[in-house]
């Protein structure tokens, strides 16, 4: 077989080994620490940026404790969405100053979402509070959002906007028939996975159809089948189902069932977070013997 060109092997470098190499164990849990509503959202009510900071420690200190083994800062409560780079200074700042002190404060990799699909938002606030990966809703393709935009993919932008940046170690974590979005007449999962993974991807996304909802399971297999990528469950996980879907995918993104009393606007209860650790736990020991 023909060596590798070394142009493709420098192009292909910073992409991410493996979830193991990156968060330390197999079968990952990242666990989601939901922003307050940011300056210039409906929700905001003038409590200020150390209320919004000192929320977000909380949850992550909750979430460290339990046992994940990842965070992700998120936008939660700045709906209805702004889309792509329509979301504005006044949010995007604000989540960078946020992000910047979790990433502080806490020694595991920490990643970046902004909905809708921030894409260059999103790699900006990484770069500005040093943190490690992002998610990006809608890599490639083109999806409905649930507030009527119709969206498309953002990969041709934000690898050469990284690569500006000198920021290709953050890595993109990617959704693939994403929740809150419904794909353009004729992108199946099949297709959309081949599209994100060869545009960059480090990692791919599996979801529900909404936030907290979770993904049929023969979904995940599916997408595990077909992938060449790792592949996460992020939406909808729980210490019922969390076994089943680890079988199947190579970790976890959760978040509103380890909130007190499984409601989405609450605080992460630090018990739920065990229970749900507890669960997987023996899951990722088999995995690992089993290699």
């Amino acid at each position: 077989m023909e060596r590798m060109p070394e142009w493709k092997q420098k192009m292909d470098a910073p992409r991410l080994r493996s979830l193991e190499d990156f968060f330390g164990v197999p079968k990952p849990v990242i666990g989601m620490v939901h922003l307050w509503p940011l300056p210039g959202a409906p929700g905001y009510s003038g409590y200020g940026m150390q209320t919004v900071i000192d929320q977000a420690l909380r949850d992550a200190e909750a979430l460290v404790q339990g046992g994940v083994n990842g965070l992700m800062v998120e936008n939660m409560w700045d709906l209805p969405y702004f889309v792509g780079e329509e979301v504005k200074p006044e949010a995007m700042t604000a989540q960078a100053v946020a992000a910047a002190e979790v990433v502080k404060n806490f020694p595991l990799p920490v990643g970046i979402n902004v909905i809708h699909n921030g894409g260059v938002v999103c790699l900006s606030i990484a770069v500005a509070a040093q943190a490690r990966f992002i998610r990006v809703c809608i890599l490639t393709g083109s999806r409905l959002w649930d507030t009527g935009e119709l969206d498309h993919g953002c990969a041709a932008t934000l690898v050469r906007k990284r690569k500006e940046l000198g920021a290709e170690p953050i890595h993109i974590f990617a959704d693939v028939d994403k929740k809150h979005s419904v794909a353009f007449p004729g992108l199946d999962l099949a297709t959309h996975i081949e599209w994100t993974e060869f545009y960059g991807a480090d990692a791919l996304i599996v979801t529900g159809r909404m936030t907290g909802s979770a993904p049929n399971v023969e979904k995940v297999r599916e997408a595990r089948r077909l992938a060449t990528r790792p592949v996460l469950v992020g939406s909808g996980s729980n210490e019922e189902n969390i076994a089943v879907f680890l079988q199947s995918a190579d970790g976890v993104i959760v978040g509103s069932s380890l909130k007190k009393d499984n409601v989405m606007q609450n605080p992460v209860d630090v018990d739920r977070v065990r229970r749900f650790m507890d669960v997987v736990r023996p899951v990722r020991e088999g995995a690992a013997a089993r290699r």
